[in-house]
C-alpha cells in the first residue's frame, strides 16, 4: 500500500505531537492531527482523504469505535484504512476492534522511530499488537 498522507486522531496533545513528528519526519508523510472523533469524521471526508487513520479507541464524546464507524458508513470515508492505537490491546479487546472493521492494531506507549513502519506493517499484514 502506498501512503501519502496519514490522519492521526488522538485526544491527548502530547501524544499528537509526539505521533506527528514521527509520521511526518520518520515516515515521511504528510500527517494530519485531530483530537477528537468528529474532527476525524470531517477531516477524513475532505476532498484530499487521507491514505490511511491512525485511530486512538479511549476518547471523550465518541470514541474510536464510535468514530469508525462513522467512518464506514460515509461514502467517502467508507475504505480509508484505520489501525487503532490504544493501550487496550488484550486479545478481546482487538477482537472487538478488528470486528468494528479496524485493520489493525498497534500499542500504546509507541516508539515514534517504528511508528510508520509498524503502521505499514499493519497495514500489509495479519492483524494484531
Amino acid at each position: 500500500m502506498h501512503i501519502h498522507k496519514v490522519l492521526l486522531v488522538d485526544d491527548d496533545p502530547d501524544i499528537r505531537r509526539l505521533g506527528e513528528l514521527s509520521l511526518s519526519r520518520v515516515g515521511g508523510w504528510d500527517t494530519v492531527v485531530v483530537g477528537s472523533g468528529a474532527e476525524a469524521v470531517e477531516a477524513a471526508a475532505d476532498d484530499d482523504p487521507p491514505d490511511a487513520i491512525v485511530l486512538d479507541v479511549m476518547m471523550p464524546d465518541m470514541d474510536g469505535v464510535t468514530t469508525l464507524q462513522q467512518l464506514r458508513s460515509g461514502e467517502r470515508t467508507s475504505g480509508i484504512p484505520v489501525v487503532f492505537m490504544t493501550a487496550k490491546v488484550q486479545q478481546s479487546d482487538v477482537e472487538t476492534y478488528l470486528a468494528a472493521g479496524a485493520c489493525g492494531v498497534i500499542s500504546k506507549p509507541f516508539d515514534p522511530m517504528t511508528l510508520p513502519g509498524k503502521l505499514v506493517e499493519t497495514l500489509s499484514g495479519p492483524s494484531g499488537p
